[in-house]
């Protein structure tokens, strides 16, 4: 199986959420059962050794990813949720996207300190929901292994913002 399968399964939908954003949306892959096997066998292959003790997804569509790869490698998921969502004690922050605003937490009890941490979403855009996924991490104590996202837009810079931690992705679109 190969990448040309996830780039049939994922659809461009332009001037959305706004006009002048390409929208790449991932849901074709998960109604697609070839892609989204692909997709976690590609993630299961990069992380089955690589001493993470935790995954983290990013809500909505990272939840679709990092739980079946915990399960498969046996690994805690940790939900990152947009504010307002979790009933106990979060560590929250705010930050900017491509196209507005936004505010994510994750419960205290959920974030272990010393841990290492891969934190998943469906698409890496300008990187500010991922760095503001790293700022809740850190805040209890621990770490960030590594980014990862099925889809990466390297021309917004995203490994640049999110440097040092690698970035990992399946498949990079430049806009068009």
């Amino acid at each position: 199986m190969s990448v040309e399968i996830l780039d049939k399964a994922i659809r461009r939908v332009p001037d959305f959420p706004k006009p002048g954003i390409l929208f790449y949306d991932i849901t074709g892959v998960f109604v697609n059962p070839e892609a989204f096997r692909y997709c976690i066998d590609k993630m299961a292959e990069l992380y089955e050794n690589s001493g993470i003790d935790a995954i983290a997804g990013i809500e909505s569509r990272g939840f679709l990813l990092a739980a079946p790869l915990a399960e498969r490698l046996g690994l805690p998921l940790v939900l990152i949720r947009k504010k307002g969502k979790l009933p106990g004690e979060t560590y929250s922050c705010k930050y900017a996207l491509e196209y507005g605003t936004a505010e994510i937490e994750v419960h205290k009890s959920d974030i272990q300190p010393g841990k290492k941490y891969l934190v998943v979403d469906d698409l890496i855009a300008t990187g500010g929901t991922f760095a503001a996924a790293k700022s809740l991490v850190e805040a209890g104590g621990a770490e960030v292994f590594e980014f990862f996202g099925i889809i990466g837009l390297p021309e917004l810079n995203y490994e640049k913002a999110l440097a040092p931690v690698k970035v990992t992705t399946l498949i990079n679109y430049n806009g068009k």
